[in-house]
This record gives structure tokens, C-alpha cells and sequence, in this order.
């Protein structure tokens, strides 16, 4: 299964909350695979906390695969290289965690034909070899975006015996009203996903079942602190109800949402795996973990994924 993780801003919490779906994933024993195509910024290495890949590598990453430069991407086994012990721990029953690194100083490129025959024969691969390929793709309008969409086209891609085309794709985007309405933008608007989703060939109706949001670092009350004023509690629920309405205006509403991930203090200071040692620790609430596991579940379970 090939999951895209799209975003129209920066600081959306597309990559952390990617690297930590792509860690539950491997705890429930699914081969996982990490492709970071935010070439013009890959920092998954430092979520994963591998010092030597936090900008990504020198050594023929994604970057220098697409553009031709290498035969064979780089990639790394995530548990043997991180510096963070308790995820060098590869628990009983879990799957392999490895993140193919984009290259250090990538940029934007001119797409050509070339590039999506690259991303092509990529995909296939690693289709071939993992249960779960997550594709954490630049913020915005980039050439990562129009490539992958190309490169999964039913021009290109057949559809699985089943009829389940293997394939998901997730926007995420802030609980704010500025990234309610970028998001919207990105996904509807002219040059946005749908709009080169069907000009790749999609069919509207048929790449929409493909696509869902994720709204994360969404608060609640207890973000004033301890002392809550009911003023604050009260202005929380008109808030709320306010972006709901936002939302569902903007075509982004409850029908589209995978899930929600809640505003994590730890996240705040340090993008970074937050496994269930943290919150036994009682350094991250128990409510993230949850929502990773929930948000992992359900995007790799067709019945699940209908289901929204």
C-alpha cells in the first residue's frame, strides 16, 4: 500500500505525525517504508533521531534517484541507526522501520517524463517489498505532488484484484481557520490535488474515495491549564464549532476525516517518535499514542477507510 502525506503549509504536522503512523505500523507487524519527498527540506532523520541523516544524506537519496543520478536509492534500517535506544528495540511480532532520506541540498526540478517513469518503477518497488510505503511529499504545490500523482495514475496503475486500489492519500492540516481554508485550497483549487489528479486521469469521484484529512494538534479546554475559566471553556466549543462549519464548508468535513491527533506538549518542544515508554513515563499523554494507533489502523484497513 502506497499512503501519500500531502500538506498545504509547513508546521501542519505532516512528517511527525507520518513518522509516528509508519512506527505503530511496524509495532503491529507490518513491513513499513518511509520515502521522504520533501526534497527541498527531507528531515525525517531527525524525527527518527539519526544525527548523520537530519538533512537528509550525501550518498544518493531520493533526490538523486528521481533525477538519474543513482541506479539504487539510499536507505537505512531505522531501529540499527537511530541514536534513540528505546526505539533500537525491535519488539516481538513488529515489522521493519526503514526510511528511505532524501538528499542533502535538494530542490524543486522541472518534471519531466523522465522523472515520473523514475517515481514509477520506485513505487513498484517498494510495493513489492513492504506492506506499507508512506510518501511524505514537500508542502504546497511541488513537483513531488504533480510527479506522485502522475506516477499513480490509472494510466499507469492497475487496480488490484480485489477492486481496493491500494493506494491512500492524506492532507493534513492544522485545527486553525488559516490552515482550514489553505487546506481546502490546496485540495480543490486550480493547480491543487484534484484539479492535476484529473488532468493525471483520475476520475474525480474515484480519486476523492482516495483521498482523507487528518486534523492535527487540535486543542481542547485544558490547553488555558489547570484553571480554566468557563469563559475559556466556552469560547473552546464556539471555536470549534466555528471551524467545523469552516471545514465542511470548504468540502473538508466529517465525511473526509480520518482523524484527529490532540496538541501534544512534547511535540511542541521536539518533533519525534512518541512511543508508549513516553507516556508510561507520563511525559506525553496517553490521548496521542491512541490517536496514532487509531489514525494507523484505519488507513490500512479497507473496511475502515470506506467507512469514514
Amino acid at each position: 500500500m502506497l499512503i501519500f502525506s500531502s500538506s498545504d503549509k509547513g508546521g501542519t504536522g505532516r512528517s511527525v505525525t507520518s513518522c509516528n503512523m509508519a512506527y505503530r505500523l511496524s509495532l503491529l507487524g507490518r513491513d513499513v517504508a518511509y520515502l521522504d519527498f520533501d526534497f527541498g527540506s527531507p528531515t525525517a532523520g531527525a524525527i527518527f533521531e539519526i544525527p548523520k541523516l537530519e538533512r537528509g544524506t550525501h550518498e544518493g537519496g531520493l533526490h538523486s534517484f528521481i533525477l538519474g543520478e543513482t541506479t539504487v536509492p539510499a536507505r537505512v534500517d531505522i531501529r540499527k541507526v537511530t541514536e534513540r535506544p528505546a526505539l533500537q528495540e525491535r519488539p516481538s511480532g513488529s515489522g521493519r522501520l526503514t526510511l528511505f532520506p532524501g538528499d542533502v541540498g535538494g530542490a524543486e526540478f522541472h518534471l519531466t517524463d523522465d522523472h515520473i517513469k523514475a517515481a514509477i518503477r520506485l513505487f513498484q518497488a517498494v510495493e513489492r517489498e513492504f506492506d506499507v510505503c508512506i510518501v511524505d511529499l514537500s508542502a504546497g504545490r511541488s513537483s513531488a505532488l504533480d510527479m506522485s500523482l502522475n506516477a499513480i495514475s490509472p494510466r499507469v496503475r492497475k487496480k488490484s484484484k480485489d477492486s481496493n486500489d491500494r493506494v491512500r492519500w492524506l492532507l493534513f492540516h492544522r485545527w486553525t481557520t488559516q490552515h482550514v481554508i489553505a487546506a481546502g485550497g490546496l485540495l480543490f483549487e486550480e493547480n491543487g490535488i484534484l484539479p492535476c489528479a484529473i488532468e493525471a486521469g483520475f476520475d474525480k469521484t474515484e480519486f476523492m474515495r482516495l483521498v482523507r484529512t487528518v486534523r492535527t494538534a487540535v486543542p481542547d479546554s485544558s490547553a488555558f491549564g489547570q484553571k480554566t475559566t468557563a469563559e475559556q471553556t466556552r469560547w473552546v466549543v464556539r471555536s470549534d464549532d466555528h471551524l467545523k462549519a469552516l471545514a465542511q464548508g470548504r468540502g473538508l468535513g466529517q465525511d473526509l476525516l480520518a482523524g484527529t491527533t490532540p496538541l501534544e506538549p512534547m511535540l511542541l518542544w521536539r518533533e519525534q517518535v512518541i512511543m508508549d515508554l513516553d507516556v508510561n513515563r507520563r511525559l506525553a499523554k496517553p490521548a496521542t499514542t491512541q490517536a496514532f494507533d487509531k489514525l494507523a489502523v484505519r488507513v490500512v484497513d479497507d473496511h475502515a477507510w470506506e467507512g469514514f
